[in-house]
């Protein structure tokens, strides 16, 4: 690790104001899209198997050899600008020696970097996986999309291989929901996220209590898109969509941060009812709406493969790998050269907006030419 020992590192705390993940920051820093986080992936291994799965088709049952964590080290270190570092999976913590020889290591050179640290994680298995990560990491990033052990059981299992017993769904659930609250007391950062989809839409102020009860300091909250698992469940219309998003704020407990992400309404829409959304979103105290990270200033790394992607489910295909490239070329690569990202890369001043990412474009808006299209005065 090429970094000087004798450095030290004041960072500013992640609140409302403040958002490392957000790619506004970086592209008003450096005039451009920058590459300043890194998205790893783990392990392919995972205890569940969500309906809204988003890498679901990637789950396996044995993970194969990862590249020498020497190599992502180096990587790292590459990238000129990197702020922040994500483990995603499947479960990360599946495996033990995994949390031992690749989390762990990985968490302990962020912080010694000065590097903002998330883990996204269900945390429904022993604590004590957990409890390693705590003097590390800045953000356990978990998915919370039930009122009850009944809906985690119908909802966390729906597409597993085998009947799952109620009873071991139960416990859990009970174990996610102990876990939350006793990191939660020793210090950990826990943010839930919510999908709006089809279950949840209705039940979302319920479900904010219970993460409020948990102990979470954000409430996270995304559309759900067609993406793996989820790409043959009912999709929400942008009204009830909307509906949904008035009846949380309404509701919620203001004393929570709540960050919206992957939104599909944008000022430079004609619709006065996105508009009206939108000017309560950015009225509302304790609330904000994170631009898209993927394509923008993160790149996902495939730690078996070293393939490198725009997002952690690979609907895109690699366009670059860590064994013979560094991170910032193949970001640089994307941003000029691949078709894709010539169709959202836009940007408003104004609305301090990065325009939608290529789900909401597909879904919503296949035929706009964002690019062409000015903020409303709001």
């Amino acid at each position: 690790m090429s970094i000087s020992t004798e450095q030290s590192y004041t960072l500013q705390g992640i609140s409302p104001d403040y958002d490392p993940w957000d790619p506004i920051n970086s592209l008003r820093k450096y005039g451009k899209h920058t590459l300043t986080s890194v998205e790893m992936t783990v392990t392919h291994l995972c205890n569940m198997r969500c309906e809204h799965c988003a890498v679901g088709d990637m789950l396996a049952l044995k993970d194969p050899e990862q590249i020498p964590l020497s190599l992502i080290l180096k990587r790292l270190d590459e990238v000129e600008h990197l702020q922040t570092i994500s483990l995603t999976g499947g479960e990360p913590s599946f495996r033990e020696k995994t949390v031992n020889e690749t989390i762990v290591p990985l968490l302990k050179y962020a912080k010694e970097r000065g590097i903002r640290t998330q883990i996204n994680s269900n945390l429904t298995l022993d604590i004590s996986r957990y409890e390693k990560m705590l003097p590390y990491l800045d953000v356990m990033h978990i998915s919370f999309n039930y009122i009850n052990a009944d809906d985690f059981h119908q909802v966390g299992f729906a597409n597993s291989n085998h009947p799952v017993k109620r009873e071991t769904a139960v416990k859990l659930y009970e174990t996610m929901i102990e876990n939350a609250r006793s990191l939660s007391e020793q210090g950990m950062y826990i943010s839930a996220e919510s999908m709006i989809n089809f279950r949840t839409h209705k039940k979302l102020p319920q479900i904010h209590q219970l993460i409020t009860e948990m102990g979470s300091k954000r409430h996270e909250v995304h559309p759900m898109y067609a993406a793996d698992f989820a790409v043959s469940l009912p999709m929400l219309s942008l009204d009830e969509m909307r509906t949904a998003i008035y009846d949380l704020l309404d509701h919620r407990n203001k004393d929570i941060w709540m960050l919206f992400g992957t939104l599909p309404f944008f000022a430079c829409s004609n619709s006065e009812e996105d508009l009206k959304l939108i000017k309560r979103l950015r009225n509302e105290p304790n609330v904000t709406v994170r631009n898209d990270p993927d394509g923008r200033n993160r790149v996902n790394v495939n730690l078996f493969t070293g393939n490198v992607y725009v997002t952690d489910f690979a609907a895109v295909p690699s366009f670059g790998n860590v064994k013979d490239e560094k991170l910032d070329d193949i970001f640089e690569k994307w941003l000029s050269e691949h078709p894709l990202n010539k169709t959202v890369n836009c940007f408003c001043d104004t609305a301090n907006c990065c325009g939608p990412n290529l789900l909401v474009k597909d879904m919503y808006y296949k035929d706009v030419d964002f690019k062409s299209r000015k903020a409303a005065t709001i």
